[in-house]
């Protein structure tokens, strides 16, 4: 088995992607769904925002959400969540996932309100580890 502690705690868990890349959507959704997870996309993020706002407020345990994405980027996204008006949805927990990893991304990420922060290529021990903590 390759991937470390494969479906550990996270089966039927359900998590929103948000990226615009489809060569690394597809990657990612396989990754998840050995961990159990049940994997809705999005390409950018105003699908996304789109999605949770629609979506009854339990629909998501999770957001994976890209930042460099056309129409609107991670941190619009994330801002738009945070802002709606139902609380539940407004408080899902939101993970950044971004190929620059530079100090300015990670701060910019958690004053958006993001819970979490993940570079890319993601780093399948590292992304467990994320979800653990804001599971």
């Amino acid at each position: 088995d390759v991937l470390p502690e494969a479906q550990a705690d996270f089966r039927g868990r359900r998590v929103l992607l948000v990226e615009d890349n489809e060569l690394n959507r597809e990657i990612a959704v396989e990754i998840l769904h050995e961990y159990g997870f049940l994997v809705d996309t999005a390409e950018n993020g105003a699908i996304a925002v789109d999605k949770v706002q629609t979506s009854p407020a339990d629909r998501y345990d999770l957001v994976l959400m890209d930042i460099q994405m056309p129409v609107m980027n991670g941190y619009e996204a994330t801002r738009a969540i945070r802002a709606l008006p139902d609380a539940e949805k407004a408080a899902l927990p939101i993970v950044a996932i971004t190929a620059n990893a530079f100090d300015e991304d990670r701060r910019n990420a958690l004053e958006c309100g993001m819970n979490g922060f993940l570079s890319k290529p993601i780093v399948i021990a590292d992304l467990v580890q994320e979800m653990r903590k804001v599971l």
